[in-house]
């Protein structure tokens, strides 16, 4: 049996919860769980927001852990090996998203809290092919928020060729920005960082940004006209989206790697008169969180951290309601 903590209903405090989860699939691995980041995204769940959770549901797609059992079919995983799990946990292989590389585009994808259970647990299975060998040179303690939040802001840089000469804008220095901030410093670009809190202004400068931005005052983005070629927004709210298209130069991307709920409210000359571009991404594939670690490994990149016994988890679960942590809850067996 697997012990875990699930929510029974939306919007639950979590409870203890165990359940059998069958014999081994040949082409999965079971992973003994060292520790499991909390993402926004598992308070989504809990709560429903995005109206796909089923309970009783079990979060946690953070995973840091060692291998303890495989299927017949698995060979290039040996039990005893550390390895991270992420947003997803099973790919088809044989779409031509998975052939092309863009695994995390594909859309049969298992994802490892939608409809399975996930890594607020001691125990956890998924298909081999979703989950990445940890270097060693990286610190097992603070890897699992790389495999969601980290490569979730990494991603883009890789899709887009970004050029390491760019002027690029985070919008939210949490969770996801305080990340993108050191791997965009790293990449060689200039960076600024968009926020509403004085507190985080000096902090962000020291996570890599070379300028910040208030973002609730509306001179300063008239000021910041045409100046960036990509603003990557990280935040799950509703802003004055047509302000930030003005700061992007001719051929500015805006993109979206939060997930917010509401429409996006876009005067369309904004993009037409400068050929912008609005998009967004998910996670990235298996081969992008192996690039994503070797990055991170050459330049000492990792998330900062809080962190709290996997018994604590409903006080874990709070403190990230109350908008406290700086900037990723780790969760330890």
């Amino acid at each position: 049996m697997f012990k875990a903590y699930a929510a029974m209903q939306e919007g639950a405090e979590l409870e203890l919860f165990e359940y059998d989860p069958g014999p081994i699939a040949s082409d999965e691995v079971e992973i003994e769980v060292e520790n499991c980041g909390v993402c926004h995204s598992d308070l989504s769940m809990i709560d429903n927001e995005w109206g796909m959770s089923n309970y009783p549901l079990i979060a946690g797609h953070e995973v840091i852990g060692i291998i303890r059992d495989k299927g017949d079919s698995v060979s290039h995983f040996q039990t005893g090996q550390r390895v991270g799990l992420g947003w997803f946990k099973g790919f088809c292989n044989h779409c031509s998203a998975c052939q092309q590389g863009d695994h995390n585009l594909c859309a049969t994808s298992d994802m490892t809290i939608v409809g399975h259970h996930g890594g607020f647990a001691d125990r956890v299975r998924a298909k081999a092919n979703s989950v990445v060998l940890l270097p060693d040179d990286i610190d097992p303690l603070s890897a699992g928020p790389m495999f969601c939040g980290g490569i979730t802001v990494f991603n883009p840089l890789v899709q887009f060729n970004l050029p390491p000469t760019s002027k690029v804008g985070v919008i939210g220095i949490g969770g996801l920005g305080h990340i993108a901030l050191q791997f965009l410093n790293a990449w060689g670009c200039e960076v600024t960082a968009f926020t509403s809190s004085e507190a985080k202004q000096q902090e962000a400068k020291s996570l890599g940004a070379h300028h910040t931005i208030d973002s609730r005052d509306p001179q300063a983005l008239a000021d910041a006209a045409g100046q960036f070629d990509m603003i990557i927004s990280t935040v799950a709210v509703k802003l004055d989206w047509n302000a930030y298209l003005n700061t992007l130069g001719p051929k500015g991307r805006l993109h979206f790697v939060g997930a917010t709920t509401e429409p996006l409210d876009l005067n369309v000359f904004n993009l037409i008169m400068a050929q912008r571009t609005v998009s967004g991404s998910p996670s990235g594939s298996p081969e992008t969180i192996r690039k994503m670690l070797d990055f991170a490994r050459l330049h000492d990149i990792k998330p900062q951290i809080e962190t709290f016994a996997m018994r604590d988890i409903n006080q874990a679960i709070q403190h990230l309601r109350d908008g406290k942590p700086r900037y990723r809850i780790v969760l330890q067996n």
